[in-house]
């Protein structure tokens, strides 16, 4: 006979944490279909807080919780060097003076 699963695993506050600690943006798929996106600024045994830009922030039951899922980066890493001017006044990226 084969056992059901630990009904606590750890997995879930882990998975939680890193997702808070990252701040990465996340989809929440609510029960009753509603989905709110934001990114997870405290979370403990029963809800979670989610932040959310220029809207409200929510407290949400996780009971009201069918997914979460990652959407993102909240604030993208910068990849490109701001232009510096060359010699002649003109930017490197062809603005001109």
């Amino acid at each position: 006979m084969k056992l059901p699963p630990p009904g606590e695993t750890g997995h879930e506050s882990a998975y939680l944490r890193s997702l808070s600690e990252r701040q990465v943006t996340v989809t929440v798929k609510l029960r009753d279909g509603e989905t709110v996106r934001g990114w997870i600024e405290y979370f403990d045994d029963g809800m979670l807080r989610l932040t959310r830009e220029g809207k409200p922030n929510l407290f949400i039951y996780k009971h009201q919780i069918r997914t979460i899922s990652e959407a993102g980066r909240r604030r993208p890493a910068r990849t490109e060097t701001p232009a510096s001017p060359d010699a002649n006044g003109s930017s490197a990226n062809g603005a001109g003076k």
